[in-house]
């Protein structure tokens, strides 16, 4: 959040770095399906997206809106990746923008730039449950896709569509999370994520995140073009639908610091 840009979301193998790791690779394998997933769209460096968001009520009428996100990654897993999402349309949210830091354990840092205020708000790391901007993706779905974030437990092996898929439990390690717990498909042929179940405070499902229409770069990397998430509980729905990718495109730490969002255009 993986990208989502997932993997937006070499390097030394994370067993050298996390002994503790080590233990629960060698009890259960769900942390290294998770690593090699990950692992796989690593060194793509920064990049640029646009996408449409389509939300969909419960009686099925939609809504669009275009926007633009840039990532910049951060080699260290210990350090989590940097993003701005930018919309563009419609009126009443252009130049509404979320800069991202993804950290690991600790918060993630989160402004949001209101631009009819001319106001950057800080995002408490007790309100990230809540929606974005009206989707159906909370402000955590933003940066909660780094690899260190979860604990993993395997679960099994199943069809997922026209691909096998291992399944695998993982469970947040962060705080304040609006989630208990997720369950992934990840195929066992290209590594990438096919859907994950969301599960609310209460243990119950709350949203289903399917990501389709992968493709792979030059670079090496993959990515999803399509993300469709349902809420369950309202039978309300949000897509997201990716333009194509473009990667090396000169953006630097500097295009990333809280202090550019009110000067954004």
């Amino acid at each position: 959040m993986k990208k989502p840009n997932l993997a937006l979301f070499a390097m030394l193998p994370l067993i050298a770095l996390q002994p503790a790791r080590t233990a629960q690779a060698a009890a259960d394998p769900g942390f290294e399906i998770a690593a090699r997933s990950d692992r796989s769209d690593l060194g793509f460096g920064e990049s640029e997206v646009s996408l449409t968001m389509v939300l969909k009520n419960a009686a099925g009428q939609e809504s669009t809106r275009s926007l633009h996100i840039a990532t910049l990654e951060k080699a260290d897993e210990s350090v989590g990746d940097k993003s701005l999402v930018q919309f563009e349309t419609p009126r009443d949210i252009e130049g509404t923008a979320l800069l991202s830091h993804a950290k690991i354990l600790e918060p993630d840092d989160q402004w949001l730039y209101l631009p009819a205020l001319k106001r950057v708000k800080r995002i408490s790391s007790s309100n990230k449950s809540g929606p974005f901007v009206g989707s159906e993706f909370a402000f955590e779905d933003f940066t909660a896709i780094e690899l260190n974030k979860f604990d993993y437990r395997y679960l099994r092996s199943e069809p997922c569509g026209e691909l096998q898929c291992d399944v695998l439990l993982r469970t947040p390690r962060y705080e304040n999370s609006g989630y208990t717990r997720q369950i992934a498909w990840i195929d066992q042929s290209d590594y990438q994520i096919r859907q994950v179940e969301f599960y609310d405070r209460r243990g119950d499902l709350l949203k289903v995140l399917d990501l389709g229409d992968y493709r792979r770069y030059a670079n090496g990397v993959w990515r999803a073009h399509l993300l469709a998430m349902r809420n369950l509980q309202t039978g309300k729905q949000t897509e997201l639908i990716y333009g194509d990718y473009r990667f090396a495109v000169g953006l630097s730490a500097g295009d990333f610091d809280k202090s550019r969002l009110s000067r954004l255009r």
